[in-house]
This record gives structure tokens, C-alpha cells and sequence, in this order.
């Protein structure tokens, strides 16, 4: 049976809405976005599970432009460019050579073109982390990208900022208890796992048991990512907006909110139970060298790389290989669909609609890119 408390009905909208993930086997993306709704520092990013309002209070600052890719007005960024940033280490050094200044280079980043007749789609996948130097001053994105935002009169992301606002809400009501409710949902054996992976963070095992399984997955998704170093608000879709709305201004939704909502509301008992069981199977260790992988190929933009990767992680980690197809359905395929479907009825001849979801949507046999190619376009990496 599906866990108690269906989300509610999607509310009417054009396609105005937002989702919070793009999870292959494992849901980093809506994870990484509550952490960064959440405000929450790199020492103790599990204390969002401490109460509802802690977890979303925030969300708000989602929606909000994010930092610029580094800006020199920025008031908190270091007085000195080369000064590290917690979490991220940058180039020893001076910026200079001999031959004059070092020009930074953007991330390369998974980019695709989709055309059918006068029909134009343009692809990027995202990450929801990163480090300022995949957004240099100047210039954030590869210009292909950048000349693609300008011929777009609309930016489909997941969710639009305004679901986002309104998601706090329902993620504390459908993922939040009013009593310590995740150890009577886990085995034993599971709880204790989880119990021993909190040890030494006692405020976040203790916000963790009123969290039901789907979410305490995400939360401990998050502690090992931003363990790797990366920061959200070096995240693509925030950094996208920052140079979107600048000119522009239609930022609409693939996904309403309670689409969303219902990827894991509706996940079964046994469904959830497999996604934490998957989490805690890696060391925190194995977590900081997977999302660091992710990163790199990320930075090298090849999407058919980054899905062989994720179907790699998850045939490696998962208990149950029935229940693992299961999740990949519901949180992956059966969204990869219905993002298709949508940005086709946003596209127009002759007014390109600019695309930028999860990287672990884009690639592979029933990605987005294949569902394109079953519908007639062709479709090449940029």
C-alpha cells in the first residue's frame, strides 16, 4: 500500500510549477535543494531533520536569485578572489602567467540540441551543487548555452520558483510526523544502521525519527554531499536564473508540485525502506567519492556517461533488485515522460523553449534524449 497521505491533487497552472529532484537510483537533487532552502552549513546539515520548520523554513531562499557565479560585488565573498571558500579549494597561486592573465573556462556541462522541422529544444543538464569555479566571472556557461538562453523566450526548470515557495508546506506535512515514526517503519536492523550512522550528531537522529523513510533517505543523501565539498548555491539552475532573468523572465515548471510531492508520497512501504537501505550501504566515505565522480562527469557534459554511471551505483547498492527497478520508475522514468510531454506543449516553431533539468534525466535508453529521438527529432550534444 502506498505510505499514508496521498499529495494533493495538482493544482491548475501552465506549467508553472517546479520539481525538486532529479534522482537516478538516489534522490540528491531534492536533498541538495532542501539543504540549501534550509540555509544549513556543511557541519551540520542533518539538524534540518530536527523540525518541519528547521527542514523548509527557508525554502523560500530557493526561489530567490541565488549568488551570482563569483561576483566582485558580492558582500560575502572573500576580499582576496583566491582566498579558499569552505568546501572548496581552489587554484594555488597566482591568476597570471607570464603570458598575461589565466581566462577560466565554465563547466562544459551536458548541453543538447533537439530539432524537428521548425521545433527547437535546448538541453542542459543540471547539478544541484557545485564549485564557484564552474561558473567563472564573466562568463558562467559555455557559449552555446549562453546564445541558446538569449533565442529562448521561456526556461522549462522542474519545478518553477513559485512551487518551490509553496513546497514547504507539503513536504513537512507529507514527510514530517508529529511523533518519532521512522524506527516503527524500518526493520531493526535498518534502524539501527541508521542509528549508528548519527552517532555523533545526536540533534539530527533525533530530528530524523519524526521523518518517514522517503525523507530520511534524502536527508542522509545530503550530509554526504555537502561532505564533498560542494555548494549549493553553485548550483546550475540557480545559476541559470541569475543570467536568465536578467533579460528575460518566463521561468515556468515541467512538474507541478504535487506531481512531485507524489513521486514519494506514493512510493510503497517496502519502496522507501529500499531507498534509505541503498544510502546506508555506502560508507560516508564511498558517498563524498560518488558525488565527486558525479561532479566530473558532470564537468565533462557526456549525459550517456553520467546514466551508465547511476545504473552502475544502483545495480552495486541496491538490497533488492525488484524493489530498485520500482524506484527508478516512479522517481525517474515515469518523470522523464511526463517532462517530455510537457516542454512538447510549451515548444513553438520558431520560439525555441530552453530545458534545464537533472543531468540523470537526460541520458541513456529511457532518458529524455531517447524519448525526443522516439519522437521524431534529432538530437545532438552541443
Amino acid at each position: 500500500m502506498p505510505e499514508a497521505g496521498a499529495a494533493p491533487d495538482a493544482r491548475r497552472s501552465p506549467y508553472g510549477r517546479i520539481t525538486v529532484c532529479a534522482r537516478p537510483a538516489r534522490a540528491l537533487a531534492l536533498t541538495l535543494l532542501l539543504l540549501a532552502a534550509a540555509g544549513l552549513s556543511r557541519d551540520g546539515p542533518m539538524e534540518a531533520a530536527h523540525a518541519a520548520a528547521n527542514l523548509l523554513g527557508a525554502v523560500r531562499a530557493v526561489a530567490q536569485p541565488a549568488p551570482a557565479s563569483p561576483a566582485p560585488a558580492r558582500t560575502a565573498a572573500p576580499a582576496d578572489p583566491y582566498t579558499p571558500i569552505p568546501g572548496f579549494h581552489g587554484p594555488p597561486g597566482s591568476p597570471t602567467t607570464v603570458s598575461g592573465p589565466v581566462r577560466a573556462e565554465p563547466a562544459h556541462m551536458p548541453f543538447y540540441v533537439a530539432t524537428k522541422g521548425p521545433v527547437t529544444i535546448y538541453l542542459l543538464g543540471t547539478l544541484h551543487v557545485g564549485d564557484p569555479a564552474d561558473y567563472p566571472v564573466g562568463q558562467p556557461f559555455r557559449r552555446p548555452i549562453l546564445a541558446a538562453l538569449a533565442a529562448s523566450p521561456t526556461l522549462a526548470l522542474e519545478l518553477s520558483p513559485d512551487d518551490l515557495i509553496e513546497s514547504q508546506d507539503d513536504v513537512a506535512k507529507y514527510g514530517v510526523c508529529s511523533y518519532a515514526c521512522l524506527p516503527r517503519l524500518l526493520p531493526a536492523s535498518l534502524w539501527n544502521k541508521l542509528a549508528t550512522r548519527l552517532r555523533d550528531n545526536p540533534a539530527a537522529l533525533d530530528g530524523i525519527k519524526k521523518t518517514r523513510p522517503w525523507l530520511a533517505a534524502l536527508l542522509v543523501e545530503t550530509y554526504g554531499s555537502l561532505s564533498a565539498g560542494l555548494q549549493t548555491e553553485y548550483g546550475t539552475e540557480a545559476q541559470l536564473q541569475n543570467v536568465y532573468l536578467r533579460s528575460h523572465g518566463k521561468i515556468v515548471g515541467l512538474e507541478t508540485l504535487a506531481e512531485q510531492m507524489r513521486s514519494f508520497t506514493n512510493l510503497t512501504h517496502a519502496e522507501q525502506r529500499e531507498m534509505l537501505a541503498q544510502d546506508l550501504a555506502e560508507t560516508p566515505d564511498e558517498t563524498v567519492a560518488d558525488v565527486k565522480e558525479l561532479h566530473r562527469l558532470w564537468r565533462i557534459g557526456e549525459a550517456d556517461a553520467i546514466a551508465a554511471w547511476s545504473t552502475a551505483k544502483t545495480e552495486r547498492f541496491a538490497s533488492s533488485r525488484a524493489l530498485a527497478r520500482a524506484l527508478d520508475n516512479r522517481i525517474v522514468y515515469d518523470r522523464n515522460r511526463r517532462f517530455v510531454t510537457r516542454m512538447l506543449a510549451i515548444a513553438a516553431p520558431n520560439k525555441p523553449v530552453f530545458v534545464a533539468i537533472g543531468s540523470l534525466h537526460l541520458g541513456g535508453p529511457k532518458g529524455v534524449l531517447a524519448l525526443l529521438r522516439q519522437r521524431g527529432f534529432v538530437v545532438e550534444a552541443n
